[in-house]
C-alpha cells in the first residue's frame, strides 16, 4: 500500500492527541500510562506541533462555530503528541476514559477530570465515531507509520 494512502479504521481504532496545555504540564506520561493501563494498544504515535494552517485544516468541521478561531490557536500554541489507538469499542471506551469535554462535569478518575483545566483547554482529543478516527489518523499518520 502507498504510504499516503488512506487507511480505514473501524471498531479497533481510535485517533487522540495530547493537547499543548496537558504537554506543557508535563503529563505526556501520566496521560500515556492511563491510556496503556486501559487497555489500548498505541499503533502510532508522533511528538510534533501544528502550524496554525494545519490546526485550521484539521478543526475545519468547527469552522463556523465561535470558538473555531480560539480552538486554532490554542492547537498551534505548543507542541502535542498524536496516537493512534487499538482496542475493541476503541472510540466509545476512550472517550468514556477521557470523560466529558468540559472537565467540571467530567467523571472522577478521568483523564480530563485529573489534567484539564477547562472546556477550553480540556488535556485531550478523542475521535467521536469511527469515520471520524479514519480520518484524523489519517491527518497525521502514513501506513508506514503504523505498527
Amino acid at each position: 500500500m502507498h504510504p499516503n494512502s488512506n487507511i480505514q479504521m473501524s471498531g479497533k481504532y481510535t485517533f487522540t492527541m495530547i493537547k499543548p496545555d496537558a504537554v506543557r504540564a508535563g503529563n505526556i506520561g501520566n496521560i500515556l500510562a492511563m491510556i496503556n493501563n486501559a487497555g489500548f494498544r498505541i499503533v502510532a504515535m508522533k511528538y510534533t506541533k501544528l502550524s496554525k494552517e494545519q490546526a485550521g485544516k484539521f478543526y475545519e468541521i468547527h469552522a463556523a462555530r465561535p470558538f473555531y478561531g480560539e480552538l486554532v490557536d490554542f492547537m498551534s500554541s505548543g507542541p502535542i503528541v498524536a496516537a493512534i489507538l487499538e482496542k475493541d469499542n476503541a472510540v466509545a471506551d476512550f472517550r468514556t476514559l477521557i470523560g466529558a469535554t468540559n472537565p467540571a462535569d467530567a467523571a472522577e478518575g478521568t483523564i480530563r477530570k485529573l489534567y484539564a483545566a477547562n472546556v477550553g483547554e480540556n488535556a485531550v482529543h478523542g475521535s467521536d465515531s469511527d469515520d471520524n478516527a479514519a480520518i484524523e489518523g489519517n491527518f497525521f499518520f502514513s501506513g508506514l507509520e503504523r505498527f
